[in-house]
């Protein structure tokens, strides 16, 4: 779990920064009756279930994507170091998580509750509170997992693309290019 959150501490701090912002937002909206949590629960639904549907879509989309970084990855042949391929692995756990929770809040909402009279109106408070809690954290975790894959993206990026010496290179390909572009220069000296 340090291996974890050291390998990718600005994505999660990037996903608990807008969860602490959207948090603060919900503060902001200060304390609700039974009666009022209800109604503003009535109001929000149908906004809830279309985040819950868009995560589920997102994180389905990047675990697809993520194929085409291995793809991408493995044609480049074996010059990336191992910890390229833990981190793509990192992105696939974390993605599933989120696209499990967003699922099992998406079913939460389409549980008929504002039509049940056996659900005391007290409750509908406690309800509102961890449903707005709850889309706060599956977003802020949404965008911890964009920002490890844009991680992962960009290091590929640098390798590939610009050709940059990177910590992702293995060792042997650095010491390539660098007797390449030793042998560049000797040519053009002559």
């Amino acid at each position: 779990m340090r291996e974890f959150i050291s390998n990718h501490q600005n994505a999660i701090y990037g996903g608990l920064l807008a969860t602490l912002f959207t948090g603060a937002g919900i503060l902001l909206l200060g304390n609700v009756s039974g009666y009022e949590a209800k109604n503003l629960l009535k109001v929000s639904l149908s906004g809830l279930n279309m985040l819950c549907n868009t995560i589920v879509l997102a994180s389905a989309t990047i675990l697809a994507l993520l194929l085409t970084v291995l793809s991408v990855s493995s044609g480049f042949g074996s010059n990336i170091k191992r910890q390229h391929y833990v981190q793509v692995l990192s992105i696939a756990k974390f993605d599933v998580i989120v696209f499990i929770s967003a699922l099992i809040l998406f079913q939460f909402f389409n549980i008929p509750v504002m039509e049940s009279n056996n659900v005391p109106m007290s409750w509908f408070d406690i309800i509102y509170w961890a449903t707005l809690a709850s889309t706060s954290i599956i977003s802020g975790m949404m965008i911890t997992v964009v920002l490890m894959l844009y991680n992962a993206v960009t290091n590929l990026i640098a390798i590939i693309g610009l050709g940059d010496d990177h910590p992702l290179l293995s060792k042997e390909e650095a010491e390539e290019k660098i007797d390449e572009e030793k042998e560049k220069l000797n040519n053009t000296d002559q």
